[in-house]
């Protein structure tokens, strides 16, 4: 609908307000800005970099795949992933919401488009990887560099639930360094839920970072700790300094389940020894080692929450993160073979036999 004075104005079918009625939110458009490039694009659509023609702020201007396919309730989706990020307005390190944009699409019609905040570095994903392919062996980053990222994904993680936000998808690709190395900020909000949402929740998220309750479709779980099983998958990865996730099934429900049980379920009780034997003293301390085990609790009731995290001993004190460029590394010796169960034939339940549903 567009007003009198050239704003536009869309109802939100997603939400009502408190008297009940359908929302009306007021939207820029993207002929205010000059598209300058690409910054990223994936299943959930692409993200380009611009500039605002008046006043040469830059943003990231996000466009889901399915708007652009023009498939049922796209709309609904979109603002319901923009009613997300509004009630993270002001979340430390979490990348900024600057609101809804009209875009015109080829055939006319009008289409929506969210615009954030613009962060100059690369994925932290990307980061670990080009440091990865400099070196024969894995650079390993500094503890108090890995110390003080994780102070910043926690504190953003925390500060999402306590907004009754949680994101369900917290990975390494949707983790974006700034670019005086200084910050890590969280993106990429389309597959959040409410924590008041009601189970059965739909199974979300990147199958290498996805809590196993959630492989086994438990739906009796606190879900913030869903988000606190994918941060120890990025803590590992940023404390081996190897760019890839430390459990890989292969791209399967029940091969990511086995990954997680050779290295967390030890039939003696002992069952973060082989974790250990993965991240020794000298890549973690004790302190440190603490967090990562937490974070990475086989059983969801014993795992540590992101506010719970951030009270170990491990933070007491926290120094400024200041990630070093690509080519500053730092190189250790690889840890020796850890050794994992022998892998058995795995005889799959019928809740897991059956064919997997679609993981965004």
């Amino acid at each position: 609908m567009q007003q009198t004075d050239g704003t536009t104005v869309v109802e939100d079918h997603t939400a009502a307000g408190p008297s009940g009625k359908r929302q009306r939110i007021s939207i820029a458009s993207t002929q205010d800005y000059d598209e300058i490039s690409l910054l990223g694009a994936g299943g959930f659509g692409v993200v380009t970099k611009a500039r605002h023609r008046t006043t040469g702020e830059a943003v990231a201007i996000k466009r889901h795949h399915h708007l652009l396919s023009n498939s049922g309730d796209d709309g609904d989706l979109l603002l319901r992933e923009a009613r997300m990020l509004d009630a993270c307005r002001g979340v430390p390190f979490l990348v900024g919401y600057h609101g809804l944009a009209r875009d015109r699409a080829t055939n006319g019609e009008l289409e929506l488009c969210l615009l954030m905040e613009h962060v100059a570095g690369p994925s932290l994903r990307d980061y670990l990887r080009r440091r990865r392919r400099r070196r024969r062996q894995p650079p390993v980053l500094p503890e108090p560099m890995v110390r003080a990222a994780m102070w910043q994904l926690l504190t953003c993680t925390g500060a999402m639930h306590k907004r009754g936000v949680i994101h369900r998808d917290i990975k390494p690709a949707n983790i974006l360094v700034g670019g005086d190395r200084r910050t890590v900020k969280i993106c990429d909000l389309g597959l959040a839920i409410r924590t008041s949402d009601p189970p059965p929740r739909a199974r979300a998220g990147t199958l290498a970072y996805m809590a196993p309750e959630v492989l086994l479709g438990r739906t009796d779980c606190d879900a913030r700790v869903v988000d606190a099983w994918s941060l120890g998958c990025v803590m590992a990865e940023l404390v081996a300094g190897r760019g890839r996730p430390v459990f890989d099934g292969g791209g399967d429900e029940v091969g990511q389940l086995w990954a997680i049980y050779e290295v967390l379920d030890m039939p003696d009780g002992h069952e973060h020894d082989v974790l250990r034997e993965m991240f020794p003293e000298e890549m973690l301390s004790r302190e440190g080692f603490e967090v990562l085990s937490g974070l990475l609790a086989f059983d969801a009731e014993n795992r540590l929450t992101a506010d719970a995290a951030l009270r170990m001993p491990w933070f007491d004190s926290v120094g400024a993160l200041e990630l070093p460029k690509e080519e500053e590394v730092v190189v250790v010796t690889a840890p020796a073979a850890v050794h994992k169960k022998k892998r058995l034939r795995l005889i799959v339940p019928p809740p897991l036999a059956k064919k997997p549903n679609k993981v965004f």
